[in-house]
This record gives C-alpha cells, sequence and structure tokens, in this order.
C-alpha cells in the first residue's frame, strides 16, 4: 500500500512543537544524566562495594544482557502509541532511579536496578515524536534540538549540592522527584498525527496490526536496521568507556582533584551542547552522512589527543570528546527514526537498539580487558578511535539514502 502523502497530514502549530521539543528534551535528560552518573562516582561505587575496576565491567557484561529486549520497550509506540509508551518510559527511569537509592545494599542488588536503569537509557524513544511532527525542511534542526536539550549539564552541577550530604546513591535517586513535573508536563501531549493516520488505517482495515514488527518487517528494514545498528553499536562502545571512565582516567591515572574534573566535565557538557546544534545545522544544510563522516573523523581526533596528546592538552582532549560526541550522536537521533516507516517505526527503532545492544556486551568486555592489560589507558581510547574509523567506512561503502528535507513519507518509498 501506498503511504498517505504528507499534505493529508495536519500540521502542528508552532506553539505545540515548541512545546513538544521541550517535553521531549526534559525527558531527554533523565536519560541522559542516568547514563552520565558513573562518568563522576565510578570511584565511589567502587569504594562502596568493594570491587575493582575490571570486576565491575565483568559483571556489567552479564548484568547488561537484559537490555537485548528493548525491542519490548520501544515496540510499545507502535502498539499502544507515542504518548503512552513515553509515559511508560518516564515512570520506569523514575522509579528505578529511586530503587537504587531504597534497596541496594549489596553490589548485586545495585546492579540489578543499575541495569533497569540503564535499559531506560538505551531506548531513545523520545526521538520518535519530534520526528513525526516536525516540517521535513526543519527535522534534523529539531530532533538534535530536543537531543542538546537532554545534554543540559545536571551530572556536572547536582553533586556540587547533593552528594556532600546525601551520598552517591541519591546522584540517582534524585531523578525520581524530576520526574513528578515531568509527568504534569507529559499530560499536555497529543499523539502524534502520523500515528493517528496510522491508527485510523488499522481499524478501517487498510493496515494489519503487527506484533513488534513481525511480519511487517521488509527485507529494506533488515538492511537498515543492521546498518543503523552497526554505527549506532559503535558509538555506544565508546560511549560507554567515556561514561564509565573518562572521569577515572582524569581523577585515578592523571591526578586530577574531583572539582578540578568536574570543571572539565562541565566544560566537556557545554561542548556537548554546542556539538548537538552545530550537527543538526550541518545535517539539514548539507546531509546526513556527511554530518555523520565530519562528526566521526572530530570524535577520533580527540580521542587520540586523550591518548597521547601532552597532559597539559587533556582539559582541551575532553571538551573536544564532548563536542564530537555528541555531533556524531545526533546523527542516530536524527536518521535513525526518520529512516523507517511510520507504520513499523517503534518496531524498527526497538530491533535497531537491540542489534546495537552487542555493545552493552562487548563494551565492558573490551574495557575489562584494556584495564587488565593497559592501566595507564593510552590505548583504551584508541580502541574507541578505531572503532569510530570503522563506521566511517561502513557508511562510505553502505551508501545510505539521503533523507535531507524529504518528508517522511517520501523516504519511505524512495529509500
Amino acid at each position: 500500500m501506498q503511504p498517505k502523502p504528507a499534505s493529508f497530514i495536519k500540521p502542528r502549530s508552532r506553539r505545540y512543537i515548541i512545546y513538544l521539543v521541550l517535553v521531549m528534551g526534559i525527558v531527554a535528560i533523565m536519560d541522559q544524566y542516568l547514563s552520565m552518573v558513573p562518568i563522576t562516582y565510578m570511584n565511589s561505587i567502587l569504594d562502596e562495594y568493594g570491587v575493582t575496576a575490571s570486576q565491575f565491567e565483568w559483571w556489567e557484561a552479564l548484568y547488561l544482557i537484559p537490555t537485548f529486549f528493548i525491542f519490548a520497550l520501544n515496540g510499545l509506540v507502535d502498539i499502544i502509541g507515542r504518548k503512552f509508551s513515553i509515559l511508560v518510559l518516564i515512570l520506569i527511569m523514575g522509579f528505578s532511579s529511586l530503587g537504587i537509592v531504597l534497596f541496594t545494599p549489596t553490589f548485586h542488588f545495585f546492579m540489578i536496578f543499575y541495569s533497569i536503569v540503564t535499559f531506560t537509557t538505551v531506548s531513545n524513544m523520545w526521538a520518535i515524536p519530534i520526528s513525526e511532527e516536525s516540517p521535513a525542511t526543519k527535522r534534523a534542526k529539531l530532533s538534535s534540538l530536543v537531543y542538546v536539550i537532554g545534554l543540559f549539564p545536571l551530572s556536572a552541577i547536582i553533586p556540587l549540592y547533593v552528594i556532600p550530604s546525601l551520598g552517591w546513591k541519591w546522584m540517582y535517586g534524585i531523578m525520581f522527584f524530576f520526574m513528578i513535573p515531568v509527568l504534569v508536563l507529559w499530560v499536555f501531549m497529543k499523539e502524534t498525527g502520523r500515528y493517528e493516520e496510522i491508527k485510523e488505517e488499522r481499524k478501517s482495515g487498510k493496515l494489519k496490526k503487527h506484533f513488534f514488527g513481525l511480519g511487517s518487517i521488509n527485507r529494506s528494514d533488515i538492511k537498515y536496521i543492521i546498518f543503523s545498528a552497526f554505527i549506532w553499536m559503535c558509538w555506544l562502545i565508546n560511549s560507554l568507556l567515556i561514561i564509565r571512565w573518562m572521569g577515572y582516567y582524569f581523577m585515578e591515572i592523571h591526578g586530577y582533584a574531583r572539582s578540578e574534573w568536574l570543571m572539565v566535565f562541565l566544560a566537556s557538557g557545554v561542548m556537548m551542547i554546542i556539538g548537538g546544534i552545530s550537527s543538526g545545522v550541518v545535517m539539514d544544510r548539507i546531509g546526513r552522512k556527511i554530518g555523520f563522516i565530519i562528526g566521526a573523523a572530530g570524535f577520533t581526533f580527540s580521542l587520540f589527543l586523550m591518548a597521547f596528546g601532552p597532559v597539559a592538552f587533556l582539559p582541551i582532549s575532553g571538551a573536544l570528546t564532548g563536542f564530537f560526541i555528541a555531533f556524531s550522536y545526533a546523527w542516530v537521533i536524527v536518521y535513525i527514526p526518520e529512516i523507517f516507516p511510520t507504520e513499523r517505526r517503534g518496531a524498527c527503532l526497538g530491533w535497531t537498539t537491540t542489534v546495537a545492544r552487542i555493545s552493552y556486551i562487548v563494551g565492558p568486555v573490551i574495557a575489562a580487558v584494556m584495564l587488565e592489560t593497559n592501566p595507564t589507558m593510552e590505548w583504551f581510547w584508541v580502541v574507541g578511535a578505531l572503532l569510530m574509523i570503522l563506521a566511517i567506512i561502513v557508511v562510505l561503502l553502505f551508501h545510505p539514502f539521503e533523507t535531507k528535507v524529504k518528508e517522511l513519507e517520501e523516504i519511505e518509498v524512495s529509500r
């Protein structure tokens, strides 16, 4: 069946688009914040439970196996709709964060709740509503803006006020209270126009219902699931290495005080915001493919600089890493949701995230091996740089369909 032309889908008002960007951005803040807690407090986690750095990574590789079931969470987007799926995501993030405070007396209890928190932060479900509601000419900028709002450096600011009096577990627990105003804002969210069209077509029998895309996903979907998952996996392994161990690298290997590291981390966070905004502009103007290659090449350079650059340049390499990790990730936020058909966008995103979750096993294993074989961690970062070079090669060989300024319906039939 041919998809409904975009002109039949009533555009949202400018005011509602602004609201949606802000609300999805705040949900992204919860996501980004929870994923970033270990970058500063890994030392505290290790000390609390008496485990070594490499032991933590071996256990993490086991406890993150359930993230392969992320397709079940993302698949809800096509079953119960975008709005109520976002509600489920918000509730899981908030209550699992509180669980870390209340129910983690031992390391293994902590790892259970830590894996639930991590499960929610690999979804990226919040990218779908704005992708579906944005005008084609501004889709990359608006989707990147949601991501950029999520980069607000709460994880560098909150430690100055929370940790001294309450302890590191409340770095997680504070998200429970953050969740409450987010729920109030969520009430005013509307179901996306494109999903409403799909729902009506299912009711009329023009489209069949599907269960997590089974029986609906076609060969082109599979091709883009594999391609997107591979690129995302290369980025995710780097993200895991940086989030878990960059603060450790600065403080334990190079002797930075925690306050000094937090200043570097804050600078890196600011550069992430600039990188995310820049990437959205670049992708809307010159294309998704070139945008990703620029980001991945810069990411590679910053990791080499962190490994082998002069020690005095470490704060610069930290800031550059922040800029390019966001610049390259904006491609994931923009391209992956828009390349799949609306009727099974949630399911395809879910299966993409599921395949990409291989990184949540491979990443900790790489980290454990490198921490044991290269305690000074120079080659730790080289591995990440090589992965980004590999991602660039794959993009050049695959020749992904260029989606710049194209309506989602046009992408669906032309890719």
